[in-house]
């Protein structure tokens, strides 16, 4: 982490705008250095703060450490679950056009016997890190609510590779692509776009694995506000994030780094289903009691 738990940002009428990230890979700084020039270039004066884990960077939101976060879904729910218990107000005012509409599937090795999720049973199932809502969360719900609760119908095996970076770090889902294919485990869980990339790269070689089932469809990350941002200054970099085109030269590679072609307004819908499986697995219980919130 990069400042002391003591650290806030201006208490009275701030002139930069400072936001929260969590350095899941060195890419970050080339991302938000680029995002910098462009918005100071645009008049908003803009500076950000990197985090090594998403629990410190929501506690630091709350500790008024910086006033946008860049939150991972977990990461939302938890600043939301927080902000409600202590009746304040969290909102979700901007994504990437990539954040919608995801889904995470549960992937099997190709002409084998495992032909349904109740064929799970009794076996291995595969998931990247403990905190990953795509590779771990939102897929052990699905097949949770198929009727068979993990570790107790079949067991899960964790890759946990840079836990508190909320799965933002792929390893964890490609070691246990790897371990699918190793034989080590009978089932292993992605997102979407990551069977695609594991499929290209060699991890799952061409025709060798087969989609066993999908989640229903979710959102992923959002810049967060808490109900004492400045507001003018989160409307300016809020407008200026909608203003920025893909067909900008100056603008696409940070564009292409980040993953998407267009900022959309925030929503919160699409957060739903996470909500259901931190309930089912009692997953912000730690947390929040640090909060004395639990």
């Amino acid at each position: 982490m990069s400042r002391q738990e003591s650290a806030s940002v201006e208490t009275s009428a701030p002139t930069t705008l400072l936001l929260g990230a969590v350095a899941y890979d060195p890419k970050v700084v080339t991302i938000w250095d680029g995002f910098k020039a462009y918005f100071e270039e645009h008049g908003l004066r803009f500076d950000y703060l990197l985090y090594s884990n998403y629990e410190q960077q929501v506690r630091g939101h709350f500790q008024g450490q910086y006033h946008v976060a860049w939150n991972s879904p977990l990461a939302w729910l938890q600043a939301e679950a927080i902000a409600t218990r202590k009746g304040r107000t969290a909102r979700a005012v901007a994504m990437r056009d990539s954040d919608q509409d995801l889904r995470s599937l549960v992937v099997v090795k190709a002409g084998g016997a495992i032909k349904s999720v109740a064929d799970l049973a009794g076996k291995v199932v595969g998931v990247g890190a403990s905190d990953s809502p795509q590779a771990t969360l939102l897929p052990l719900l699905h097949i949770a609510e198929q009727g068979l609760e993990p570790g107790r119908d079949f067991e899960v095996r964790r890759f946990d590779k840079l836990v508190g970076k909320h799965g933002d770090h792929i390893g964890g889902e490609r070691d246990a692509a790897k371990a699918l294919m190793e034989g080590e485990v009978h089932a292993c869980c992605m997102i979407d776009g990551n069977h695609l990339l594991f499929s290209k790269e060699g991890t799952l070689p061409p025709n060798t694995t087969h989609i066993l089932a999908h989640t229903e469809k979710y959102d992923h990350c959002n810049f967060t506000v808490l109900d004492d941002a400045p507001n003018a200054l989160v409307e300016q970099f809020v407008s200026l994030l909608f203003e920025m085109s893909y067909d900008d030269p100056r603008v696409r590679p940070l564009l292409d780094l980040e993953g998407l072609k267009q900022w959309k307004p925030g929503r919160v819908e699409g957060y739903a289903l996470l909500e259901r499986a931190v309930k089912r697995f009692d997953t912000l219980a730690v947390f929040l009691a640090e909060f004395g919130l639990a």
